[in-house]
Order: structure tokens, then C-alpha cells, then sequence
């Protein structure tokens, strides 16, 4: 007996599943990478130890011997990578990541790094910052962080900015990248609403990048006014209200360029930004399982 014609419901429910059950993505809709448990240890791990690497000295007694401990961030730099390749060997393993992935972060890390020359050192106006935001909103926290690291390595290397903070400059990029992609509403919010979240974002996170940077260097910097040093052995609040002070003598008026930049240049090109890589993203079909059929004869 022949079955029943189905309904327009089952037609549609059958081309929402592949042959092995699982939902099919809606063709508008692109989601950032899959952050897997492998990738969250391991994000987990390297946030933990840049951490301790900014945060230390806050809690150095007086005998620590700071100044002994200035130049240890080429150690810090080589314990970063493998823990940073950690990070891209979970995120392949959770979600088999291809040589498509590896070539859009290669591609970003260029245009990031390319972008960071074009203001660097002139009022702090540091035109990567809205593309790292963007990037991280589309592809997700573990990528994101992955392409935060890596283009601010790569823009050291194209700049001569190779140095003690270079490692630090990494993990806090690597963060801000991070943070875009766990912002609220991956999949429905769009438009207008979403550019205005990312111009927020974009401007906070250029604001506290700076002051995550300056507590890497500003321990270590001697000959400053009393009311800015800072002091082993005090108590915390006291050295934190001298670093607040630090801050607004020393890097606002860089910090606030940087957000004001990052800001505009998201609400006016994020747009078409965000549509292009959405459309990479799309096409590149990351999470895509990849399976093999007999040939029929």
C-alpha cells in the first residue's frame, strides 16, 4: 500500500535533520565556535596564570625584591605558548577545527596586526581594537582569545614592539577578544541593538586594557611622586588607590582616545564587518561533520 502524502510540516521537519538526526543550521543563522570543555580547562589555565603574572606584586611584602623580578617576563613568554597552543589544540579537539579555521585566523591576525601600526603611539588611538571586538563577537570566546594573542604577537613583530610586556599585551588582548564572544545574544540580537552592545563593550574593554597594562609596568617604575608609587608591603586598598591615581595622571588620555575610536569605528563599519564575517563564517561551515558515502555504480 502506498502511504499517505505527507503534510508541508513533515516535509519541512525532514529538511531540518540530516540522514544521522541531527538539526540542520538555519541558513541565516551562524554560530561563533563551540567552546568545548577541553578549550574552557585550558582557557581556565592561561587566564589563571596571566592573573598571577598582573597580580602579584600587590601582594609582594617589603623584602620581595621587586626589582629582581623585572625582567621575568621572557619566562612568563615561555610558559605562554605552549599553554596559548594548549588553547588551539583543545579548541580543534572539542570541535575539529580544519584549515579553514587556521586560515581565517591567519587572516584576521594579519588585519589585526596591519591595523595597529596606523595609530599606535599617537594618543593611544589603536585602530584593532574594534575588529578584535567584532572577530570575538562572530567566532566566539576560545577563538577569540586564540586571534586576540596571536595578532598582538604578530603586530609585535611587524612594529619592532617586542619586549618585556609583549606577553602581557598578549593575554589582555587575548581577553578582550574573549570577552566579545561571550556577550549576550550570539544568535538573535542584530541590528542596531547589537552594534550598541559592541560599542559599549568596545569601549570598556579599550579602557581596561590599558589599566590591566599599566598594572604590569607600574610597579616596577621607580622615581614617581609619593602619592602614585607604588609600595611593598602596604595594604592592598592603599596600593590600589595609588594605582587608580596612576591611571588618571598618567594613561586617560590615551585610554579614552582608544575607546572613543573603537567606538565610532564599530557603530560605523560594524555592519558590514559583522556581515562579512558572518558570511566567511557561513561558507567555511566549521562545525560541519564531514562524512563518506559509498559511490553508487
Amino acid at each position: 500500500m502506498s502511504s499517505a502524502p505527507k503534510g508541508r510540516g513533515e516535509l519541512r521537519a525532514q529538511r531540518r535533520t540530516t540522514r544521522s538526526g541531527q538539526p540542520v543550521r538555519q541558513a541565516g543563522q551562524v554560530r561563533p565556535v563551540r567552546l568545548g570543555r577541553r578549550s574552557v580547562a585550558a582557557l581556565a589555565l592561561v587566564s589563571g596564570v596571566g592573573v598571577v603574572a598582573f597580580g602579584w606584586p600587590l601582594l609582594a611584602g617589603s623584602d620581595s625584591g621587586l626589582s629582581a623580578h623585572a625582567k621575568d617576563a621572557p619566562w612568563l613568554f615561555a610558559a605562554l605558548l605552549p599553554l596559548l597552543l594548549g588553547v588551539v589544540v583543545a579548541t580543534i579537539a572539542d570541535v575539529g577545527l580544519d584549515a579553514k579555521a587556521i586560515a581565517m585566523l591567519g587572516v584576521l591576525a594579519a588585519a589585526g596586526a596591519a591595523l595597529r601600526p596606523l595609530g599606535a603611539g599617537t594618543a593611544g588611538i589603536e585602530p584593532m581594537f574594534f575588529l578584535m571586538v567584532l572577530s570575538g563577537r562572530v567566532l566566539g570566546p576560545g577563538f577569540g582569545f586564540v586571534l586576540g594573542a596571536v595578532s598582538m604577537f604578530a603586530s609585535a613583530l611587524l612594529t619592532g614592539g617586542v619586549g618585556p610586556w609583549m606577553p602581557f599585551q598578549m593575554l589582555a588582548m587575548g581577553w578582550v577578544c574573549m570577552g566579545a564572544g561571550l556577550l549576550p545574544g550570539p544568535h538573535t540580537l542584530r541590528g542596531r541593538g547589537e552594534l550598541y552592545v559592541l560599542g559599549a563593550y568596545g569601549a570598556v574593554s579599550s579602557v581596561l586594557y590599558g589599566t590591566v597594562m599599566n598594572l604590569q609596568g607600574w610597579p616596577y617604575i621607580g622615581g614617581l611622586a609619593t602619592g602614585v608609587s607604588f609600595v611593598p608591603g602596604d595594604p592592598v586598598g592603599e596600593n590600589l588607590a595609588r594605582f587608580v591615581a596612576y591611571c588618571l595622571a598618567t594613561s586617560l588620555g590615551w585610554d579614552l582616545p582608544r575607546a572613543v575610536v573603537t567606538v565610532v569605528l564599530s557603530v560605523t563599519l560594524g555592519p558590514a564587518v559583522l556581515k562579512a564575517l558572518r558570511r566567511a563564517t557561513r561558507r567555511a561551515a566549521f562545525e560541519t561533520p564531514v562524512t563518506f558515502e559509498p559511490s553508487q555504480r
